[in-house]
């Protein structure tokens, strides 16, 4: 496998580190037995210290969006049927193999035998249905949410046929159930787990897996520690280690400050920081400390348009917002040259990704115009109006991308010199559930999926579908292209839709787009070694050792 690409670049100013000793007095960063090793050596034992933002956003798996925070400890504790690499090739993990029939709406997987849930019962083919069950249709009576992105529209059912073959059934094609077994919300979960009352489930303690690692201890909203499996011996053989755990336990120890995440691990105090800053890489890998910049496949940074209030209810007001943005700009600004505008509101690296770049072109006399001629004059303060009403919105930006702020507090400047106001909200990651679920007139997505046919299920209403832009199903070409690609009985024909999709949304204004999204940096240790990367952009730290 293909480790993530470490970003060396010159020197620029030294890091401060912080004095944070007492931070992390309980969790000393890289305990390690005291025998030699070369570094591609694997060393056993040894305690992993992960520094991360916040883990606020609640335990109960089955949702309609992951949190990256907690994905990171679900992808530890956990495992999945099948597994993706950065390159975004699908191969067996708990599904040995698989078959499609029928014109894909029958799908039949092997699975391996012998595995187990940390409680000792086994992960066998009536597990895999009750997980199944809850992916595709959640249950509404115990307020439990089906999984976001899983093809649930056309799923009929899923059956054991024996112990490690299970037989699932679609009322049409649905290309994307396979790969969306690799997706990081359809982690493996013991029926015991999954029978509980929400709140039950909500307990972290009570989330039993079947992965390399499994919850000792935690202080909510603190620290929360792992310890290995020692029988663990069913990982992804994509990542080259599928036994045990070379490390004895990971702390993930919650700070919510970028720069003492990441100064903590310039001092040599923690293993890893999540998150930081990406102008503090340059400085960081000049004194040898590595950092892992995976990019995800799924959604592009942007936002998406609720065109059901005003003011971009208007469609001059959404392409006005296109044209205002200057991307380049914000790369140069926000980011280094290790990030790239969007061309779409896909990921470049998904492979029907197109590149619409005139589209989103930066021409704020091409926005001024379109404004001019909806009827929005521009006054003496800067800001346009019509009817006495300002022409301005409110964005918050995305706390599971701490780079978000700056990166809106630039477009809000962008957006002032076509005559549009933009305030910012800024709330912690409790807080931004809710103004998502309120869907403002623009709120900022990060979203990774693994195959494209699951981007159907948030498009429009049908099926239950999260309609993203508040079109319901009053956009016959957004129902169409939805449906189609939702349905499509071949990845050619499949690709056609999309390549109409990118073109409709983005000219409609529907997304916005701004950046190729990088959400989880790394900053490692130079002491940690072995770490590998999969699709989603999640270290996996069951490969992982700590060097002496």
């Amino acid at each position: 496998m293909t480790i993530s690409t470490t970003v060396r670049r010159a020197a620029s100013a030294v890091i401060a580190v912080a004095a944070t000793t007492a931070l992390l007095v309980a969790c000393a960063a890289g305990t390690t037995p005291g025998q030699a090793s070369s570094d591609s050596t694997p060393v056993e034992g040894g305690n992993l210290t992960f520094l991360i933002q916040g883990y606020d956003a609640g335990w109960v798996s089955s949702k309609t969006s992951i949190s990256s925070y907690e994905g990171n400890l679900w992808g530890e504790i956990t495992d999945k049927l099948i597994y993706v690499d950065e390159q975004g090739t699908l191969s067996p993990w708990i599904a040995t193999s698989w078959e499609e029939l029928n014109g894909a709406t029958e799908f039949v997987l092997h699975l391996k035998e012998g595995v187990t849930f940390s409680d000792g019962s086994p992960l066998d083919a009536a597990a895999v249905v009750d997980n199944i069950n809850i992916w595709a249709k959640g249950d509404p009576d115990r307020g439990i949410s089906k999984v976001g992105l899983f093809p649930s529209g056309n799923f009929d059912h899923a059956e054991a046929t024996d112990s490690s073959t299970v037989h699932v059934f679609f009322t049409s094609p649905a290309l994307s159930f396979i790969p969306t077994l690799a997706y990081h919300g359809t982690i493996l979960l013991s029926p015991a787990t999954l029978a509980l009352p929400i709140d039950d489930q909500a307990d972290l303690a009570k989330q039993i897996g079947s992965g390399p690692f499994t919850v000792k201890s935690f202080t909510q909203g603190d620290s929360y520690v792992l310890e290995k499996r020692p029988d663990y011996d069913w990982g992804p053989g994509a990542t080259g280690h599928s036994g045990a755990a070379y490390l004895d336990t990971i702390t993930y120890k919650v700070i919510k400050d970028t720069s003492v995440r990441t100064s903590t691990v310039a001092s040599g105090q923690a293993d890893v920081a999540y998150n930081i800053e990406p102008q503090e890489i340059e400085s960081l890998t000049d004194q040898g400390f590595v950092v892992d910049t995976p990019r995800y496949l799924g959604f592009t940074d942007g936002f998406q348009v609720n065109t059901s209030v005003a003011p971009t209810n208007e469609l001059a007001v959404r392409q006005a917002i296109q044209h205002g943005i200057d991307r380049q700009d914000i790369v140069d600004t926000v980011y280094t040259d290790k990030w790239d505008v969007a061309t779409s509101f896909l990921q470049s690296n998904v492979p029907e990704a197109g590149d619409y770049s005139e589209l989103l072109s930066y021409d704020p006399d091409k926005a001024e115009k379109l404004l001019d001629e909806a009827g929005w004059v521009l006054g003496s303060d800067g800001y346009r109006s019509k009817d006495g009403t300002t022409l301005e919105f409110t964005v918050t930006p995305n706390p599971y991308v701490p780079s978000t702020q700056a990166e809106d507090e630039l477009i809000a400047q962008q957006l002032k010199r076509i005559g549009i106001k933009v305030n910012l909200n800024v709330v912690d990651v409790s807080g931004y559930a809710a103004i998502i679920a309120a869907k403002p007139p623009l709120f900022q997505t990060s979203r990774s999926f693994v195959d494209v046919g699951t981007v159907a299920g948030v498009l429009t209403s049908q099926n239950k579908g999260e309609d993203w832009f508040s079109t319901g199903t009053s956009d016959e070409k957004l129902n169409e292209l939805a449906n189609g690609i939702a349905t499509a009985t071949d990845r050619d024909s499949r690709q056609a839709l999309v390549d109409d999709l990118q073109q409709y949304v983005l000219d409609q204004g529907y997304s916005i787009p701004t950046v190729q999204l990088v959400q989880r940096l790394y900053l490692l240790s130079p002491k940690v070694k072995g770490v590998t990367f999969n699709g989603l952009a999640y270290a996996n730290f069951a490969t992982a050792w700590i060097a002496p």
